[in-house]
């Protein structure tokens, strides 16, 4: 079965309604960044410079990172990198705090087998929390299995690197490394530009919470909307057999992804916005690095293949 096809017959599926478990540690960590992040808006750490660090921050690490290295390279094999490209990107999305890219890739696989059927993780057709961020901290017990990983990412447990990144949670402690490395550079930073100690402290903290804290919780919940206000609200110019939209406003956000219809029908092509208008910042990085020769084997949209409709 070909895990890349978004229109696959459901085979199997467990029952999600009957997670229930709370994995403790998770919740916690999710409820303490987001508690950290809102320290942006206290008087001394709140600065207008923070929203383009954020937004930069979000390019470098949300889409370099997660939309182009986890999902359109890895997940669906829909272009190539040199090695050190492709090694690059994924360091980037793990300084996303969204999981190793192997499990990252094992959902998102599950996802499109069972997309908006039992046995999607994350399905916001009962409830837009769930599909949101609620199934994160609900234990589903096949991203424990050693099974489950042989089947649905075979090509890529045997990479050494991102074995490496999975075991032990190294994933956490590369997030952990770039956030202090963030924060010292904004010292260092504060230390050249500012005036005493105090204020070189103060502006290397604004540039930690901008740049680290609240990039995280933005990138989580644009990505987190995807798989819910994606799967809710747009547009549909494909007739898939799940409920994914195009959303004008979450392709904004996430410069590209929100083109989801189109991304059900060509899991495989490498940009999601299949008209003109449909605009895909991180594909055009691809396009980019392609007219240099650092990106190739682009799989292209080949609409022949499916039911295209107008309302």
């Amino acid at each position: 079965m070909n895990l890349r096809d978004g229109n696959q017959p459901v085979h199997e599926a467990p029952d999600l309604l009957k997670r229930t478990k709370v994995v403790v540690w998770l919740l916690f960590a999710l409820i303490g960044i987001h508690v950290l992040a809102l320290s942006a808006f206290l008087p001394s750490i709140f600065v207008w410079w923070g929203i383009p660090l954020v937004l930069i921050g979000n390019f470098i690490f949300g889409s370099l990172g997660v939309n182009l290295g986890y999902h359109r390279m890895l997940t669906h094999r829909s272009v190539a990198f040199p090695r050190v490209l492709e090694r690059l990107w994924l360091l980037c999305g793990v300084c996303c705090l969204e999981g190793s890219p192997l499990w990252w890739v094992c959902v998102h696989r599950i996802h499109h087998q069972y997309s908006d059927h039992p046995g999607d993780p994350h399905s916001p057709s009962g409830s837009f929390f769930w599909g949101h961020m609620q199934w994160i901290y609900i234990a589903d017990p096949r991203q424990q299995s050693l099974e489950t990983y042989a089947k649905y990412v075979p090509d890529l447990v045997n990479d050494p690197f991102l074995r490496w990144l999975h075991r032990r949670h190294t994933w956490a402690v590369v997030y952990a490394v770039h956030a202090i490395l963030i924060a010292v550079i904004g010292l260092g930073i504060g230390l050249l530009v500012k005036e005493n100690l105090a204020a070189a402290v103060l502006f290397g903290t604004q540039v930690f919470v901008w740049g680290v804290l609240v990039r995280t919780v933005y990138v989580w919940h644009v990505t987190w909307l995807v798989n819910s206000a994606a799967h809710r609200w747009g547009y549909r110019s494909y007739d898939t057999s799940d409920q994914s939209h195009n959303n004008f406003m979450v392709a904004l956000l996430t410069n590209g992804e929100g083109w989801h219809n189109n991304h059900h029908a060509a899991p495989r092509a490498c940009s999601q916005g299949h008209r003109w208008w449909e605009i895909d910042l991180t594909f055009a990085a691809v396009r980019m690095l392609h007219l240099v020769g650092l990106a190739w084997d682009l799989v292209p949209v080949q609409k022949k293949n499916h039911n295209l409709y107008r309302k």
